[in-house]
């Protein structure tokens, strides 16, 4: 719901807000509070605004059939082509605007206009009809964050061609098994790529990941990251390696008539991990997922068609899909696109590329911020960074590092917008609208418009709304951006998101609910705050205690600059709470942080929430992608074998961890 000035004033000794800066409100794309109760009076026709943005070779019949649940269906009876939605369409205005600016981490940098990105897409387009592929035919794409990603992307949507795009840091087995579920005639990759500094020879993962597949592609399309093929990559004539180069060279010049996609047609598959230990393809529908995207971005991230907007995810994920390439682009905008990490060639590197493209919306992970946290604002203070919006996304952020990203890269007068969504949403679920609504550190806000978030109890029962209660995060009713279905697995598609809290046998849907496998509290005055996963929220004496609480409650200690905390068993309470903290570079005494942490999670949450161990360590272990591995610290925490650490960016973390609690 929408502020109220009333409620909010009874609230303010107890809880903190922060209004969005007035000209920010003065500016906004979003500032009707009435959105929400409009949204809610014509539920699912409102959606109609979301599918409004696109262009549509086709109008729908009906908004959303609802017949089959869970199998919904969205703008029934529309077509479009995503291709067009986020090129075509805006050359007769801003053919010769930037729709990407990229930077190579070792120097090299590129601008693409809409005009050329136009180019490149039906040339691309050109070249995967030349092997083959056809409408419907599942594309696997295995590139780091250089050009020929999002162009490889958008040419696959150009001819009706669903693509799999797999994180390029993933393993040789990883690509292999994704391979294997999408059956893929084609696949994308690149000859290398640089990484602090160094050029990792990509088609070697490839070629050990051809090797472990049991699906043969016929054709592997090879692009070189440098002008010329790297000397160290050899194809013999057996080889199904064709470059991508020689191809582009018989298509130069080549325009390629988009295939008009019904809009339930698939636009891409994303893998994201299972229950079950086995990759998962999320397969998201062309119509649906596209507007969701498109309104989210324009009305939550605040994209207009002239910033300069950069989300600093990896397009292998989820968010690089839709709010790097699809939300976007849809909305004509330029976007920034950087090889390296946060950290190389220096540690100054976001804020430089801030400054010399000029960012209005910064849209980064809480990981990211705690990095930029731990290096110090020094880093920053050289640099004249001037946002008017930063994101946060992928887990929750803690109070401490949102008021330092707002104080810090905000200067005091940017919103600063956390949200929670999920690759099987497609797009933003839970979050405020920027202009309308306060912010409040460490909550993600309010529902998007139409969305209907709800808290469910172990029985599966709804508890009462904004009550503290916490519980099951589930989502009541069907949304545009959800996935359509696991891909090739209908079955597993029910079992995982709907079968824990449906009535499976009936064909109502209102009898369907959507697991979202969080944990998360409604507040009394309305906001969400998302408490992690179910496996990361523990029981310790009959205590329901979220990991961000704790990690919360743990970073309020000066000198500590990341925390991560994991269940420890425990005969008589269940589990306690082992504490894994990184100091901060300018801490002049480690030795006295684990007695402050206990003491702030002792003041912040309770006595029953002493930790029982708090362990000092020099870094966290981490996947490539940023996200700390807390699996691996509950294995040091109960003396079990460490599992698979190959996905990690450092794989002796673990063990340099494990050792120091064995010795200490």
């Amino acid at each position: 719901m929408p502020r109220d000035d009333a409620t909010l004033e009874t609230q303010l000794s107890d809880q903190e807000y922060v209004r969005p800066p007035t000209q920010f409100v003065g500016q906004a794309n979003a500032t009707d509070p009435g959105i929400y109760d409009r949204f809610e009076a014509t539920y699912p026709d409102c959606f109609e605004e979301f599918a409004a943005l696109l262009d549509w070779d086709d109008h729908w019949d009906e908004v959303l059939d609802d017949s089959n649940p869970p199998f919904y269906e969205w703008f029934k009876g529309g077509s479009l082509n995503a291709s067009v939605n986020c090129i075509d369409r805006h050359l007769e205005d801003r053919k010769n605007q930037t729709a990407f600016v990229w930077e190579g981490e070792n120097g090299d940098s590129e601008r693409i206009a809409y005009q050329d990105l136009y180019r490149r897409v039906n040339e691309m387009a050109a070249v995967l009809e030349s092997v083959e592929v056809a409408e419907d035919d599942v594309v696997t794409v295995h590139l780091p964050m250089i050009p020929a990603l999002p162009v490889t992307m958008l040419a696959c949507a150009r001819i009706g061609a669903p693509h799999s795009v797999v994180f390029a840091g993933f393993s040789a087995q990883a690509l292999a098994d994704r391979l294997d579920d999408a059956a893929s005639d084609v696949l994308v990759t690149v000859d290398g790529y640089y990484r602090r500094g160094e050029k990792l020879d990509h088609k070697a993962t490839c070629d050990e990941a051809l090797d472990l597949a049991e699906t043969d592609p016929e054709t592997v399309l090879l692009f070189n990251r440098d002008e010329a093929l790297d000397d160290s990559v050899t194809i013999e004539s057996d080889d199904p390696y064709v470059l991508v180069e020689d191809c582009l060279a018989d298509c130069a010049g080549r325009e390629v008539d988009p295939v008009s996609r019904d809009a339930e047609d698939p636009l891409f598959v994303m893998y994201t991990s299972g229950t079950t230990g086995e990759p998962k393809g999320c397969q998201h529908r062309t119509g649906g997922y596209l507007a969701h995207v498109a309104w989210t971005a324009k009305h939550v991230l605040d994209v207009k068609p002239d910033d300069t907007y950069w989300c600093t995810a990896d397009i292998g994920w989820i968010t690089g899909h839709s709010y790097i390439v699809y939300g976007p682009l849809a909305l004509g905008t330029t976007s920034v696109m950087y090889e390296g990490p946060p950290d190389h060639p220096h540690k100054a590197i976001s804020w430089e590329l801030c400054e010399r493209y000029d960012v209005d919306i910064f849209h980064t992970s809480p990981t990211a911020v705690r990095m930029f946290m731990k290096w110090g604002a020094d880093h920053l203070d050289p640099y004249d960074v001037d946002v008017r919006h930063l994101t946060t996304v992928g887990e929750p952020i803690q109070p401490e590092a949102w008021q330092w990203y707002a104080e810090h890269v905000g200067g005091g007068d940017a919103v600063v917008v956390d949200t929670w969504w999920q690759t099987e949403t497609g797009g933003h679920m839970i979050t405020n609208l920027p202009a309308i609504q306060d912010m409040k550190p460490g909550s993600a806000g309010h529902a998007v418009p139409g969305v209907q978030p709800t808290i469910y109890d172990g029985a599966g029962d709804p508890v009462d709304p904004a009550s503290d209660t916490a519980g099951n995060l589930v989502i009541e009713r069907p949304w545009p951006g959800m996935l359509q279905t696991v891909y090739g697995d209908d079955d597993r598609f029910v079992s995982e998101y709907w079968a824990t809290f449906s009535e499976t046998d009936s064909d109502d849907p209102d009898d369907w609910v959507y697991k979202a496998g969080d944990g998360a509290v409604q507040a009394s005055d309305g906001y969400f705050r998302i408490l992690g996963r179910l496996d990361d929220v523990m029981n310790v004496a009959g205590h329901r205690i979220g990991t961000m609480e704790l990690e919360s409650a743990a970073t309020t200690v000066a000198d500590v600059a990341e925390a991560a905390v994991t269940a420890r068993d425990d005969p008589q309470k269940g589990s306690v709470p082992d504490v894994y903290v990184v100091p901060r570079a300018e801490c002049a005494d480690p030795s006295a942080i684990p007695e402050a942490v206990v003491e702030a999670i002792e003041s912040e949450i309770g006595s029953f929430a002493r930790p029982g161990n708090v362990i000092v360590c020099d870094a966290l272990p981490k996947t490539r992608s940023g996200k700390i591995m807390r699996r691996l610290l509950e294995d040091i925490s109960n003396g079990e074998s460490l599992g698979d650490t190959t996905t990690l960016r450092d794989p002796s973390v673990p063990e340099q961890i494990r050792t120091h609690v064995q010795e200490s």
